[in-house]
């Protein structure tokens, strides 16, 4: 197996760490306003033309931008190991994801080229999802590796926080209804912001580069980065050959290679969760933006609490541990999604006088908060896992193959969904834009127990360190 000891390098000084947390905190609202809560179920129910031809169009933008960084993450995950420093690459992408976000302002409501809005959101994905592999990679040359997953999970709970904060910035100040004119505290929208034109939604991209830029600064200026090695010239073809080294043997490595190969399952799973949850709600439930932000300000709570929890619990079991457990409450939640409906509950009809309740609702609310929670833990403990794997100068290069692994996948899973709610809304089959929608969403499922099914043949260093 590939798990190896190295000489314990100087750590990062308190204000170093506390500025590589951050970033977790700068990155969060794309993913809690433009991935999730805000821009996507906006783009399915307003700017496509049906919330079945949203959902498709959102798969492919979102499969299209992973399907980018699962071609180049690995080879540029390499050579950024050969030539040292990871800053300037995080830096590169992060321009990317910011102007991107800033773009996704022009999707106005029934858009009838979409074409300029669809690059943004690929690009969007492409920029900030490979800011974060780089980010990543600072991770083990910071603290410890006693310490790695209180500081993952700190580090996706403070990010949690940041999602929270800015959700409730943009549902209480900024989104508006557009029956009412009022946000979700009853105020007239901040700036002149236009319910009808729904700006408060389009806003979340311009927002979103803003804060990414403030905050993730501090990271830039003060936590500290691998010094350039003496080889940097020959920092590509020397990337190049080191990856196809780790390619070659990379099927010998049993824990590594499995842990890559169900991360790529139960990742994406979790992301396409993530990504079609709010147009779900959306699509099927008939909620609106308010209701899905009040779902995201829930998910986003409980998804900074169970960060927290699961670092601890990945400093005290191990992080297999933690990921384990999460993935089995993940599939349940992701089953009581697809099978509640306005109508439904558990796939039994209910009454026509309990359609009137509000049971529905509150089942997705509570899923929503477990999937938080169960979301926060296994990402936090996906990242110490990793670093258990691999040397700490080969850690770039395993990000990036963490980054391939996933999307590998994430283009996978959006498509997938996109093709089978494609498939399920044809005329012939006869089914209704919400039943094509439901039925779209199963494939998740699948994701979830693959990932399940493979970690068995993980192992970490906790693991490691208990056996006789």
């Amino acid at each position: 197996m590939s798990i190896a000891a190295t000489d314990e390098p100087a750590y990062a000084s308190r204000r170093g760490v506390w500025s590589w947390m951050l970033f977790d905190w700068a990155q969060q609202p794309f993913h809690t306003l433009i991935i999730t809560f805000v821009f996507a179920p906006y783009f399915a129910s307003a700017v496509a033309s049906d919330a079945a031809r949203g959902q498709e169009l959102w798969g492919l933008a979102t499969g299209i931008g992973g399907l980018l960084i699962a071609i180049s993450s690995p080879v540029l995950g390499a050579i950024a190991d050969a030539a040292g420093p990871r800053k300037p690459w995080a830096l590169a992408f992060s321009v990317i994801g910011v102007i991107a976000c800033w773009m996704l302002w022009f999707a106005v409501p029934g858009a009838e080229n979409m074409g300029l809005i669809f690059v943004a959101i690929a690009l969007a994905v492409f920029g900030m999802e490979f800011a974060a592999v780089f980010n990543n990679a600072m991770m083990p040359t910071l603290v410890p590796r006693s310490e790695l997953g209180r500081l993952s999970g700190s580090a996706w709970g403070l990010g949690y926080l940041g999602g929270l904060v800015s959700l409730v910035l943009v549902l209480g100040f900024m989104s508006a209804s557009p029956e009412t004119g009022r946000t979700l505290l009853g105020l007239e929208p901040i700036l002149g912001l236009d319910p009808l034109m729904r700006e408060g939604d389009r806003a979340a991209g311009p927002l979103t580069a803003l804060w990414f830029v403030l905050f993730a600064l501090p990271m830039f200026l003060f936590t500290p980065d691998v010094a350039r090695r003496p080889a940097a010239r020959g920092a590509i073809s020397k990337g190049l050959r080191e990856l196809g080294s780790t390619l070659k043997g990379l099927p010998k490595e049993r824990s590594y290679f499995g842990f890559l190969l169900s991360s790529m399952f139960y990742r994406d799973a979790l992301n396409a969760l993530y990504a079609f949850g709010g147009i779900y709600a959306a699509g099927v439930l008939g909620w609106s933006i308010i209701q899905i932000g009040i779902f995201g300000i829930l998910a986003n709570i409980t998804g900074a609490i169970g960060a927290w929890l699961g670092g601890r619990a990945d400093q005290a079991y191990g992080p297999k541990t933690v990921v384990t457990w999460s993935i089995l409450i993940l599939t349940f939640c992701c089953i009581l999604v697809i099978s509640t409906t306005q109508t439904q509950v558990l796939f039994v009809t209910m009454a026509e006088t309990a359609g009137e309740t509000s049971l529905p609702d509150i089942i997705f609310y509570a899923a929503g908060g477990l999937i938080g929670a169960a979301g926060g833990s296994i990402q936090a403990a996906s990242r110490t896992l990793l670093v258990d794997q691999v040397k700490t100068d080969k850690v770039t290069e395993a990000f990036g193959l963490y980054a391939l692994s996933g999307k590998a996948t994430t283009f996978i899973g959006p498509l997938s969904i996109a093709f089978a709610t494609g498939f399920f809304a044809q005329e012939a089959l006869g089914l209704s834009s919400q039943e094509a929608q439901r039925l779209g969403v199963t494939p998740v499922v699948l994701l979830f127990l693959v990932g399940l099914a493979l970690l068995p043949f993980v192992k970490s260093r906790q693991a490691e360190a208990a056996a006789p």
